[in-house]
């Protein structure tokens, strides 16, 4: 600990380097500690602090205290991504107020510090998007590769910030976001240089197969990135390949941690293990996975198990005979329905707990999405998933939260599932996507199986991938993008609530109020909805549907407020004209 000139104490904290301010209060003077900032290593010539622009709001003596302690560290400080300190063999140092700093702040894009050369609007180079070019390409494509999803071919180089290039030149707002799993945009040049680093050279042209060889660096690489950003009530992690192999490796997780228990010390019986070569009991687990009405889990055979949103995913590939339970279907606006919405989700509750009290095999663990995001943008109240981890504990039953999609600060929180202020946390958290990287976290060691080889493949996740989720990591923090998208998440609603009010018959049931951009609503039809995709997609918005008649947003963390005023013109104007 040390005092600053403020008179305050702050501390260094482990694991990411968090400055904390540390007051003794009440009679027995308990600590309370305070986040103000959070530290980077700079290379040869010190570290970068932090700082929260609103800690330094309540921190008026603050400022003064950090120049004499930069001066005597070396250290460099950054608010909101404005940078203010040392350049390399320079000594100038701070010396503007704070009031100076919070002014320069507000009127600074984070969004341009990163892309100042990002497109003010949309950019068209042909009549029609795809253009012939793009078409060209796609068909050739289409010689070596399924092409039926293409949108159109896009070119990644010209790519920039929250616009994406196809391969005719034409720039688009993008929404959608590789469907979404890029979280600072396209080409961000942190990630750029974090690519381009000794570390990931290294990760890349020696991938190791982590469970047998794992570098020197990886448990740092994981401290540093993907453990700083666990999920509260969370302290382990297992990584793995794609959103899929996540909730693949946790069922996995969750049948061998069952029948653990029922074993206990007891080891594996001679006819266990001849019955599992057969794909038969005992030694095959005939435990299940419940999953929800049109909740959407992965591709591979037990996630597309639990996958109930779309039948053309699933059909004529074998599935597990596992139970299904219904999930809430709420009326919006939501504050003019609350009764009806509490009665349909203690309804589903109930139907729950009565499948699982007649369910023929002992079910391992529950599944759910806090936002069913491709089977239509379906959301449910915290009464409803506290209801749910309630029953799962009183069953014995894992609960696992399928994060792959609503992960990562698009919430408004950096998991959705904080926003069910749980009383206890879930067993497992699936993530991937804007993360780059995948896996799952958990805190209770007995889920990791007691043998070699059990949860296991060759490559056991990608350090590369870790590294990239480390940057990510960083500058959501350094540039506070969660608390931002939060805000720029209730001004795209209330102005959206108000275009969309315009045209009852075609859009309507608009939701993911206080959910940061993570934004849906219906049309009136399944070719309506289409429709206005594409006619988007003319106008230079990239957008993308879900469920049977749904449009979901998926922006960018760096998608601001003067993205989002494009963002409302054009589908202004394409409702108009429909």
């Amino acid at each position: 600990m040390f005092t600053l000139c403020d008179g305050n104490t702050y501390q260094w904290t482990y694991r990411g380097q968090w400055l904390e301010k540390v007051s003794n209060v009440g009679e027995k003077e308990s600590e309370v500690r305070e986040r103000i900032g959070r530290v980077v290593p700079n290379g040869d010539f010190g570290f970068t602090l932090f700082i929260d622009e609103s800690k330094m709001v309540r921190e008026m003596a603050l400022s003064t205290a950090l120049c004499s302690y930069i001066d005597q560290w070396n250290t460099n400080l950054e608010v909101g991504g404005i940078y203010y300190g040392r350049q390399k063999g320079q000594r100038t140092l701070i010396n503007t107020s704070l009031r100076q700093v919070q002014k320069r702040f507000n009127s600074t894009s984070v969004t341009a510090s990163y892309f100042p050369e990002e497109p003010k609007n949309p950019i068209f180079q042909t009549e029609t998007i795809p253009g012939p070019k793009s078409i060209a390409l796609n068909k050739e494509l289409g010689e070596v590769y399924d092409n039926h999803a293409t949108y159109f071919v896009t070119d990644y180089f010209n790519s920039l910030g929250n616009y994406i290039s196809d391969a005719d030149g034409n720039k688009l707002l993008d929404v959608y976001c590789q469907i979404s799993s890029i979280a600072l945009g396209y080409n961000n040049p942190e990630l750029i240089k974090a690519a381009k680093s000794d570390e990931m050279v290294n990760a890349i042209v020696n991938r190791p197969a982590l469970a047998c060889f794992p570098s020197t660096n990886y448990k740092q690489i994981l401290e540093e990135g993907l453990l700083a950003a666990a999920p509260p009530g969370m302290d382990k992690i297992w990584t793995s390949l794609s959103g899929s192999d996540a909730n693949e490796t946790a069922y996995k997780a969750a049948f061998m941690y069952q029948h653990a228990k029922l074993r206990g010390d007891k080891a594996f019986t001679e006819e266990e293990l001849a019955t599992c070569m057969e794909n038969k009991t005992p030694g095959a687990s005939d435990m299940s996975i419940l999953s929800f009405d049109k909740g959407f889990h992965g591709r591979l055979f037990g996630s597309l198990s639990t996958t109930r949103s779309k039948a053309i995913h699933k059909l004529d590939i074998p599935a597990f005979p596992w139970p299904r339970a219904p999930f809430p279907r709420l009326k919006y606006p939501l504050e003019d329905f609350e009764t009806e919405n509490r009665d349909e989700e203690q309804g589903c509750l109930y139907q729950l707990e009565s499948i699982i009290e007649n369910s023929p095999s002992q079910i391992a663990a529950i599944i759910v999405e806090p936002v069913q995001s491709e089977g239509g943008d379906n959301h449910a109240t915290s009464f409803f998933f506290q209801g749910l981890r309630d029953i799962t504990k009183k069953h014995g039953i894992l609960f696992i939260v399928d994060e792959v999609q609503t992960g990562v600060g698009a919430s408004g929180k950096m998991w959705a599932h904080e926003h069910w202020n749980l009383t206890t946390p879930p067993d497992m958290v699936t993530f991937s996507k804007k993360f780059q990287a995948a896996g799952f976290y958990f805190s209770n060691p007995d889920l990791q199986p007691k043998l070699p080889y059990r949860q296991f493949n060759t490559w056991c996740g990608d350090p590369s991938k870790a590294i990239l989720a480390k940057a990510i990591y960083q500058e959501i923090v350094k540039s506070n993008l969660v608390e931002r998208t939060a805000e720029v998440g209730d001004y795209l609603f209330e102005k959206l609530s108000s275009i969309l009010s315009r045209f009852p018959d075609k859009v309507f049931n608009l939701r993911g109020k206080n959910y940061g951009t993570f934004i849906a609503w219906d049309c009136s039809s399944t070719d309506l909805r289409n429709k206005i995709l594409a006619a988007s997609r003319e106008q230079g918005l990239n957008m993308g549907g879900c469920g049977d008649q749904s449009i979901r947003l998926r922006p960018t963390l760096l998608f601001e407020k003067e993205h989002a005023d494009i963002f409302l013109g054009i589908l202004e104007s394409v409702l108009n004209k429909l």
